[in-house]
């Protein structure tokens, strides 16, 4: 990677909880790009849908609460993003921020707003203004928001394409 490029993208480990929606979406995204990703699930790695594949290495809690999961997220992380599609935060995302804000890190949330704004420049400029290494990535579920996971993939692909064009521009 070249020095240019690590300036656009410093992200070196993705951290998400593993719940359907914004978690897995990171998640997924990280795999696919081979960026390193962990985090904290809930006891027996539960999620909406069910167990949390293996494929994600993700660590358990010592209890089945999600929210200890998210609190465990943001300590472990430089700071964290929250997607939403609803301008509001609310339950687990609002949780998050609480965390974030009881941790003293940094945060951003990421609301899609039918193309009023590109969410991918604000995650840079936050990213830069930040220097993050390692990126709690957080929101909705997919049964609370069924947009979210594309919305979360479509930011993090957006970001990291314009990171590289910047390399070879």
């Amino acid at each position: 990677m070249t020095q240019r490029l690590r300036k656009l993208w410093s992200v070196e480990l993705i951290i998400s909880g593993g719940q359907t929606g914004a978690d897995r979406a990171a998640l997924d995204w990280a795999i696919k790009h081979n960026i390193p990703h962990s985090g904290w699930c809930p006891k027996g790695r539960l999620a909406e849908d069910g167990v949390i594949e293996p494929k994600y290495t993700l660590k358990e809690t010592s209890s089945s609460v999600y929210e200890e999961r998210t609190e465990l997220n943001v300590r472990d992380s430089d700071a964290t993003v929250i997607f939403t599609i609803n301008p509001r935060l609310i339950k687990g995302s609002l949780w998050t921020s609480s965390c974030a804000k009881k941790y003293n890190k940094p945060w951003i949330h990421l609301v899609r707003l039918n193309n009023v704004f590109k969410p991918y420049i604000q995650l840079l400029d936050f990213l830069q203004e930040y220097n993050i290494r390692v990126l709690n990535i957080a929101g909705s579920r997919e049964s609370e928001e069924s947009e979210i996971a594309n919305f979360v993939t479509n930011t993090l692909e957006s970001l990291y394409e314009k990171s590289m064009s910047e390399v070879f521009d």
